[in-house]
């Protein structure tokens, strides 16, 4: 989970996920591993972009082609797995934001 997703031409849409951890571990690197693994076999993922910091918060990009590839990825059923851990386990709190992205625009100085 590093770089700069490559995305089409809009329009797609964006998932953006903005987390506070818990001091809970208990398998959490390895799940958020599996999740994107898992997310980009699914159809309409078009890429993931992810940070967190030294303090806890991370935020998780994910682009779709369609509400309907966002809405089949949410009830994955290890997915709701990994949501149901998240909730109990490893986050303080989090936000979910689904996006309708219209424009993009990039720089590479390569």
């Amino acid at each position: 989970m590093s770089g700069i997703a490559n995305t089409p031409q809009p329009p797609y849409y964006a998932v953006i996920f903005t987390s506070e951890r818990t001091e809970e571990d208990d398998g959490y690197e390895e799940m958020a591993k599996m999740m994107v693994e898992l997310a980009a076999k699914q159809p309409g993922f078009l890429g993931v972009e992810s940070v967190r910091g030294q303090n806890g918060i991370g935020i998780t990009v994910s682009y779709w082609t369609s509400l309907e590839a966002i809405r089949n990825w949410k009830k994955h059923d290890w997915h709701q797995l990994a949501q149901k851990k998240g909730k109990a386990d490893w986050y303080k709190r989090y936000a979910l934001r689904v996006c309708y992205v219209e424009r993009d625009s990039f720089f590479d100085r390569e």
